[in-house]
């Protein structure tokens, strides 16, 4: 039995493609002061056709590898998390998987809408510490842009595109102490028409595009969100004053300040990356995390809380010592 698992690597991707406000104005009714006042958005990036779910995951995997140090012999499980599967299956891992050239182990794909990568990490995070895997490969790649109702300025304006990834393995008596402290998830089934996708591979007569009711699921996701990082803290015997950085999810810039405010952290303290991403949905906490470790914000030592919160409705939170 592992007492902790690493989080040893991690690397992301961006379509090559930026969509800015002013261009989606040329289409909907919508100004770039518009949609920056509401969200704090000033552009994302859109997949192209080559730029799939499995294309993207697998550059965000490679990345987490070489930054650990790591190559595909040291890999025995892909957890992907998206809700823009290439296809409804083989799994979007496997492809991944098939393109990294790994050729042991196991993989699947994990639907929790924003939430997926928290729920992924926290699936690696147990087979990693039962002995189930020793090296796992958790990634977050969606492609919305293939889910939006382009004419619908509520929801279009909110997403993009993109890829995060980390590679977990068990941790050593030289990593200190330093891992996944710890993991919580939750769902609220009764809550799932607040935000879906009106369709699926098995529903043809369904348009297949996202909807959203904002104004409720900004309203559940505040509350929610500090309560699940304030549940990870109690549950290792820290506050507020313990944690060096925030990873939230990048879904709206006003629900993110206002999770930094509730833990009492300045600015500074909190990882934003929505303004120039969009709300990637389960790659937003790996995209914004490999950003911060890329730039040197995060350093070995740090407590990293992540947290998020989408559609079913479903939220967590992982608290990490890198």
């Amino acid at each position: 039995m592992v007492a902790r698992s690493v989080i040893a690597g991690v690397g992301g991707y961006l379509p090559k493609r930026i969509v800015g406000n002013d261009e989606l104005s040329r289409t909907i009714d919508t100004t770039d002061a518009w949609i920056q006042e509401r969200t704090g958005i000033k552009q994302r990036h859109i997949a192209g056709p080559t730029e799939t779910c499995a294309f993207m995951g697998a550059r965000a995997a490679a990345a987490a590898l070489a930054n650990a140090g790591c190559g595909t012999e040291d890999v025995d499980a892909v957890i992907l998390a998206t809700a823009t599967p290439d296809q409804a299956f083989p799994a979007s891992a496997l492809r991944v998987q098939a393109e990294l050239g790994i050729t042991r182990g196991f993989g699947f794909d994990v639907s929790a809408a924003c939430s997926g990568f928290i729920y992924a990490l926290a699936i690696a995070d147990s087979m990693v510490r039962c002995g189930q895997a020793t090296g796992v490969l958790v990634i977050g790649s969606e492609v919305y842009s293939r889910i939006m109702n382009w004419a619908d300025r509520g929801t279009c304006v909110l997403f993009g595109d993109g890829a995060g990834a980390v590679f977990v393995r068990p941790g050593t008596d030289r990593d200190g102490g330093r891992g996944i402290l710890s993991t919580h998830l939750h769902a609220q089934g009764a809550l799932g028409d607040l935000l879906y996708v009106d369709g699926a591979v098995g529903r043809p007569e369904r348009s297949g595009h996202l909807v959203m009711n904002g104004r409720e699921v900004f309203r559940h996701a505040v509350a929610k969100l500090a309560a699940v990082v304030d549940e990870a803290l109690a549950a290792n015997r820290l506050g507020h004053a313990d944690i060096d950085w925030l990873v939230p999810h990048q879904a709206n810039r006003r629900i993110i300040d206002a999770m930094g405010r509730k833990l009492d952290l300045p600015s500074e303290q909190v990882v934003v990356t929505v303004d120039r991403h969009a709300n990637t949905s389960a790659a937003s906490v790996p995209l914004a995390l490999a950003e911060a470790c890329g730039d040197g914000r995060i350093k070995r030592g740090n407590l990293v809380v992540m947290e998020a919160l989408g559609g079913g409705m479903t939220w967590g939170s992982a608290l990490v010592r890198f």
